[in-house]
């Protein structure tokens, strides 16, 4: 049934600015007007980081490659050959997954992996020169994404913003 009550409780929830400009739902009148992952930091750091990967995505697909594909290649473009296990921590996912996925990135010629000169148990990983060029165009559309999704920031906050979030992902 469609009374006025009912058709009140499905009215969608007053939108506000969210993390680096984006609509955020809320609910006003709820235990003091304030949700406690709007101030919660793992949600706003969730927030944010979907904002910076969501406009984003559409390129990374276009190119022929998944989000975690375009991190292996995002952190090996511009290092030294990485370890398995370190490429792993750089993005943000499981050793035996990431072991798995750079053998299929092998294959597609994006990355080489060799072993390791000082412990032959260990395997490296690089970035191919085919792998490059297919990641370099995405480095610089993702540079420019950031830098729209970032220009209502001065330069002291967003200086302050790397700071603070270098401090908590290497506990200094």
């Amino acid at each position: 049934m469609n009374t006025p009550a009912s058709h009140e409780r499905r009215r969608a929830a007053p939108r506000r600015e969210g993390p680096l400009g984006g609509q955020r739902t809320t609910r006003s009148g709820e235990r003091g007007g304030a949700r406690f992952v709007d101030g919660y930091l793992g949600y706003l750091l969730g927030q944010a980081n979907h904002a910076l990967f969501k406009d984003f995505e559409p390129a990374v697909r276009a190119a022929g490659l998944s989000g975690i594909e375009w991190r292996v290649l995002a952190v090996l473009h511009d290092s030294e050959p990485l370890a398995v296990s370190q490429l792993a921590l750089d993005v943000l996912s499981k050793q035996p997954t990431v072991t798995k996925l750079v053998q299929r990135m092998a294959d597609q010629g994006w990355v080489a992996l060799q072993a390791c000169p000082t412990d032959q148990r260990r395997t490296l990983v690089a970035a191919t020169p085919a792998g490059k060029r297919l990641v370099r165009p995405l480095v610089e559309q993702a540079r420019q994404h950031e830098a729209r999704l970032l220009r209502s920031l001065g330069a002291t906050d967003k200086t302050a913003l790397r700071a603070l979030l270098g401090k908590l992902t290497h506990g200094a």
